[in-house]
């Protein structure tokens, strides 16, 4: 691949112009995996932009972005290919209709069936042939261990064999980013295959950035109250899920699709949903409202 930034600050540029913003050792690892053609690893809590540094690597770059989203019992062919059997059975009858007098080819008509124009390409396979793009495996720790070692062949090689077809490898190799929420662990044979990144929550002030590069219809003083809320939330130990970035972002949107131009108890209340997802969660805090915006 050619280099597509010439530093982390490159990185650190092309990112912010999308609006997302990496800090300098999210920049370096993602300036590494380009220049290394190495994947990317990133873990942590959910909310905290892992899924959003794919996109806005397509964004920046221009390139497109090819989404797998892992879930438990996926397997390779719902990430490479599959046949399309309806319409496989569809040529088949029509070749039967128009040949009954003649003599058919079993072998010739068998491969008729696992033309090009039958196979039904899925992500990791459109990512191999589409490159250079950007490879989005999400939440990787859904999946099994099985789907891992597909994957680590295919990351490891740039290339899979379709028996029927041959073998399909990239150009070029795309760029590839999969995210983990650790709801188990990873194996260290896919681990060692990537360059590993942690991203954690943003300190107040990186998030307030965030919020103000995001949203900036919202006005300062709210964005203020609405991130020191949330830091305030995540630090009180209370919590079954803590709110993410995304969170705090759907947040300060909802309150100024609202209108609200402060936050208090009562709008922060009625829109509380926005933030948190659990119900022991939205009534511990509606509760506790008055004391933590005062706090």
């Amino acid at each position: 691949m050619d280099h597509l930034f010439a530093s982390a600050d490159d990185v650190t540029t092309a990112l912010g112009g999308t609006g997302y913003l990496a800090d300098e050792a999210l920049a370096t690892v993602t300036f590494l995996a380009t220049r290394l053609n190495r994947p990317i690893l990133l873990e942590g809590e959910p909310g905290t932009g892992k899924t959003a540094l794919a996109e806005a690597l397509a964004q920046a770059l221009d390139l497109r972005l090819i989404r797998l989203q892992c879930y438990e019992g996926i397997d390779a062919t719902q990430a490479l290919y599959d046949w399309d059997f309806p319409r496989q059975i569809l040529h088949l009858r029509t070749v039967e209709a128009i040949s009954r007098d003649e003599r058919q080819d079993p072998r010739a008509l068998e491969a008729e069936l696992f033309d090009e124009r039958f196979l039904l390409a899925r992500p990791v396979l459109q990512a191999l042939r589409e490159a250079p793009c950007v490879l989005l495996i999400d939440e990787i720790d859904r999946a099994d261990d099985e789907f891992e070692a597909f994957l680590l062949e295919v990351l490891s090689t740039w290339q899979v064999t379709i028996p029927e077809l041959g073998t399909v490898s990239a150009a070029t190799p795309p760029i590839v980013v999969l995210t983990s929420n650790r709801t188990r662990e990873l194996h260290d044979a896919l681990k060692r295959r990537c360059l590993y990144h942690w991203i954690d929550h943003p300190g107040l002030a990186r998030e307030l950035e965030i919020v103000r590069t995001r949203l900036p219809e919202v006005s300062a003083a709210l964005a203020e109250q609405v991130v020191t809320l949330v830091q305030r939330l995540r630090t009180s130990g209370e919590l079954i899920k803590p709110p993410g970035v995304a969170e705090t972002l759907d947040w300060a949107r909802a309150l100024e699709t609202v209108g609200a131009t402060r936050l208090d108890a009562e709008v922060a209340a009625a829109t509380l949903g926005a933030a948190l997802k659990y119900r022991e969660d939205s009534e511990r805090i509606r509760a506790s409202l008055d004391k933590l915006l005062t706090a």
